[in-house]
């Protein structure tokens, strides 16, 4: 196999997993960080500081951590797709073949 088909048939392998893991998790939890840099580009509060008690209390929340649940087909998708470029890779002819 070259290496033009070994890209194709890792990348294939490789969203095959990647998908099988996104229909066995339900949600994910993001780190502290990484809630805060979503929040920061999606321009939304970390903490509901409208109220009064929203403001008093903000120094002393528990450290964000956002919720990510991601859609039931994306992980069959990313399992069809990388089924279709694995078996894509199979009959890609070889390098030396015409």
């Amino acid at each position: 196999m070259s290496f033009y088909r070994n890209r194709y048939f890792l990348s294939g392998i490789l969203l095959i997993l990647l998908g099988l893991q996104f229909r066995r998790v339900e949600s994910f939890v993001l780190n502290e960080r990484t809630t805060r840099f979503v929040a920061k580009m999606t321009n939304t509060p970390l903490v509901d500081n409208s109220t009064t008690l929203g403001a008093i209390f903000e120094p002393v929340t528990p450290p964000p951590k956002k919720r990510v649940t991601p859609p039931r087909w994306l992980g069959l998708s990313m399992i069809a797709f990388g089924c279709v470029i694995t078996f894509h890779a199979l009959v890609i002819p070889k390098q030396g073949e015409g």
